[in-house]
């Protein structure tokens, strides 16, 4: 269902609102990259941090400006499981193509907790949902027996997982129990050259949002199994995929995003301050390695 480069888009912040007209060049640059869908309103996103108006603003923005030439993967995600359903519905009024659901954060729900907060929003949407597992910010794992389980219940529904756990034998163990056809997407950058050879077929990226036409060349050769060509794309990318966590996220992609587009700012909410000048001279320094500056 979904492959390739899918880059988790940055928010664009201009004075403390939401940068409209830079978010529609944004979505337009990333498409006419070669993305092969979008996320709005996920981690890099600052979802976070926007106020619930904004969170569907933006998500309608992008359908809007996307105008059907890729998927979007609306970012739905909440530790309420009342809000996460709000978030599908208006996703799905605004023309999302699925829905991008992270496993609740601070709660620290159970097994059964992730089963019954996940039955409960796929009972009551049409549109398919892709789990979100991040346990090192969220503290809540998704086992893979949970995974199993939930696509065993909805296998309509259930369509997909971005995996930034960081195991990658979860991908063998969820091909296994859920299929074949269960989309896996990595949501770690520097793992998607080894998620390929497990089953994986594209990635939820960040470094995509600042260099997303050597995204898309990486994951299209990958996917077509040419790996020497792959491997060399990833080594060129690698340093880039470090220095975007050279500090907090998505501080140092929104650094990097104006050093390329002057109509971007470097503009962030806090908690999220400004990069520190480590991470700037790390994101130049890979910026240029990777041959964008």
């Amino acid at each position: 269902m979904f492959s390739g480069s899918i880059p988790a888009l940055a928010t664009p912040f201009r004075d403390g609102a939401v940068d409209e007209a830079a978010f529609r060049r944004l979505v337009d640059w990333q498409v006419e990259s070669g993305s092969s869908a979008l996320v709005p309103c996920g981690t890099t996103g600052e979802a976070s941090t926007l106020d619930v108006d904004e969170h569907h603003r933006v998500i309608a923005l992008c359908a809007e400006q996307v105008a059907g030439r890729v998927k979007v993967i609306a970012g739905c995600g909440s530790n309420d499981t009342q809000t996460a359903l709000l978030h599908i519905r208006e996703s799905t009024a605004a023309g999302a193509d699925a829905a991008l659901i992270v496993a609740p954060y601070y709660n620290r729900p159970s097994q059964a907790g992730l089963l019954a907060h996940f039955t409960y929003l796929a009972e009551r949407t049409t549109l398919p949902i892709v789990l979100y597992n991040v346990p090192g910010r969220t503290v809540t794992d998704i086992s893979a027996e949970t995974v199993i389980e939930l696509r065993r219940r909805f296998p309509e529904q259930i369509v997909a997982i971005k995996d930034a756990s960081g195991d990658l034998t979860r991908v063998t163990a969820q091909r296994l129990g859920a299929g074949a056809d269960f989309c896996q997407l990595s949501g770690d950058d520097p793992l998607s050259l080894a998620g390929y050879a497990m089953g994986q077929t594209g990635c939820i990226s960040v470094t995509a949002n600042v260099a997303p036409k050597l995204c898309a060349e990486f994951h299209a050769a990958a996917g077509a199994g040419d790996i020497a060509r792959a491997r060399e794309l990833h080594e060129r990318l690698f340093p880039l995929h470090r220095a975007l966590f050279a500090d907090a996220s998505p501080a140092p992609v929104k650094y990097a995003l104006s050093r390329l587009h002057n109509w971007l700012t470097e503009e962030v909410r806090l908690p999220i301050t400004p990069c520190s000048e480590p991470a700037r001279k790390a994101v130049d320094a890979a910026m240029e390695s990777a041959g964008l500056l």
